[in-house]
């Protein structure tokens, strides 16, 4: 009796004290039932809407919190130097973090050993704010455009008939879209599928800006390096985890934190000056492209730890939210034709998935010292006012009455000179096949090996003219590439 006095009680979502959870309100004890049943009816229909709708793109994914310590530098340089941002310019500073790992193609309930991109996403809660970085774990991407996106996950998904993914219909896309040859060199190697969360590296993929106190700005992409080394799996070894376990990953990382072996990632960037870089074969704003480390070396900027795990999935994992364009002072766009897209199409997303007052949730708001002042009012699921001031009747700007001001411009605004025609063109310098092949040649030789197994069982269940194709375009990243794909196929390299 002791045990159960000490439980609350249970009741509505009204506050009612339930005195029976075990049998609905009947005429007689077989029934019918009553139509007055509220406890049930309460009971019933939330649980018949339990489930938001998942994630086109990365529906199932794990989440963790931590914090991130800045060095106060970027490399050997003060970061004051590139940018203003608050959270990196002194030396120790702790930012809250919350991170969600996830798998790009399957649904909510699909393998975690598959091959797919993984997606690396990070919400740092600053003082200024949030900022969300929003990446995978490889750093380039099948296309350079937004507009072409729904096109390679439609191409990714299953068939909207058979309802199976089938390579005949990645593959037909992929090789009518040469610029994908560098990142499917990446995903069919073993890169393709890492070992788990802790162990794989994460990258922005876009390019933004850092902008400093001066108004100057720099190009910039963003880099985390795993502490606990990266380690991937081949197609047999993610196979055989599969057949028992459809959760690794996710299940790897909570037991870790729980075990007190705290996860980290060191924070690097690379730094280009904004401009076009004529001497570079390739356009730096195009994501297919990764900037050679030789050139554009990795400099440290912080580390992030993972302390702690979620206590509520739903609410934390599956209505967790986030966005490029969720930037602070000091981080900026760049003209990225990708990172534009993805800016409006993420949090076009959240909103139509969690609803229009998304980030009134504790896990997508920002930390409890930011005051959130805005007019915005009303919409489903609304259950708090922002702050407007003290009088609660103008919820409108500008007002000589009362409500809010403009914060003060103080600062100085990075202001890049554009111009040209505008068109719907593609970026001069493609140069699509180039990385790829350097890629393929600086693979060991089991990688090697790996790649061209895996490209080489998928595309045998192919159309003959999209296996040619392919291996033209694996031809023109290196010969030797285009060689053993084609004798894999058993056709000619020159088809």
């Amino acid at each position: 009796m002791s045990e159960q006095a000490d439980k609350p009680i249970l009741t509505t979502r009204q506050g009612h004290p339930v005195h029976n959870n075990q049998q609905q309100r009947t005429v007689g004890s077989r029934g019918p039932a009553t139509l007055e049943n509220y406890h049930f009816l309460e009971k019933i229909s939330h649980f018949d809407r339990e489930r938001i709708p998942e994630r086109v793109v990365h529906a199932r994914g794990f989440v963790a919190h931590g914090e991130f310590e800045a060095y106060g530098t970027i490399g050997d340089e003060p970061a004051s130097k590139y940018t203003r941002a608050k959270l990196f310019r002194t030396r120790g500073r702790k930012t809250p973090v919350t991170i969600r790992f996830s798998t790009v193609i399957g649904g909510r309930d699909s393998s975690e050993a598959a091959r797919d991109p993984r997606g690396f996403a990070v919400k740092f809660r600053t003082d200024d704010g949030n900022w969300d970085m929003v990446g995978n774990n490889l750093q380039v991407f099948f296309i350079r455009d937004a507009i072409k996106f729904p096109d390679v996950i439609h191409s990714l998904k299953p068939d909207p008939v058979t309802f199976r993914q089938e390579p005949n219909r990645i593959f037909d896309f992929m090789s009518n879209t040469p610029e994908s040859m560098h990142m499917l060199t990446w995903l069919f190697s073993p890169y393709g599928i890492p070992k788990n969360y802790r162990t794989m590296r994460g990258s922005g993929v876009n390019t933004y800006r850092l902008v400093n106190a001066d108004g100057e700005g720099v190009l910039v992409k963003f880099h985390w390096l795993s502490q606990q080394g990266e380690h991937n799996l081949t197609e047999a070894q993610a196979a055989e985890i599969q057949a028992r376990d459809l959760g690794h990953a996710s299940k790897d990382l909570y037991e870790a934190i729980e075990r007190g072996e705290f996860p980290r990632w060191e924070l690097n960037v690379q730094i280009m000056s904004d401009d076009e870089h004529p001497e570079l074969d390739f356009d730096p704003l195009d994501d297919t492209k990764i900037w050679p480390e030789e050139d554009f070396p990795y400099l440290p900027v912080g580390m992030m730890t993972l302390n702690r795990n979620i206590t509520d999935h739903h609410n934390e994992n599956e209505q967790i939210a986030f966005g490029t364009g969720v930037l602070v002072d000091g981080i900026d766009f760049s003209d990225d034709k990708m990172l534009v897209g993805r800016t409006f199409s993420y949090s076009d997303t959240q909103r139509y998935r969690v609803g229009p007052n998304y980030l009134q949730l504790p896990v997508n708001a920002p930390r409890p010292d930011v005051v959130v002042s805005t007019n915005q009012t009303g919409g489903a699921m609304s259950y708090a006012v922002d702050n407007r001031g003290a009088n609660l009747h103008i919820n409108f700007e500008p007002s000589s009455v009362a409500g809010l001001r403009e914060a003060d411009e103080s600062y100085r605004e990075y202001r890049p000179f554009v111009s040209g025609q505008i068109m719907k063109a593609p970026i001069e310098r493609q140069n699509n096949y180039s990385q790829a092949g350097r890629r393929y040649r600086e693979m060991a030789d089991w990688e090697r090996d790996d790649l061209i197994l895996n490209l080489v069982t998928n595309l045998a269940r192919c159309d003959k003219h999209i296996q040619e194709k392919m291996v033209w375009h694996f031809s023109q990243c290196d010969e030797d590439y285009g060689r053993r794909v084609a004798e894999g196929l058993g056709i000619s390299v020159n088809a």
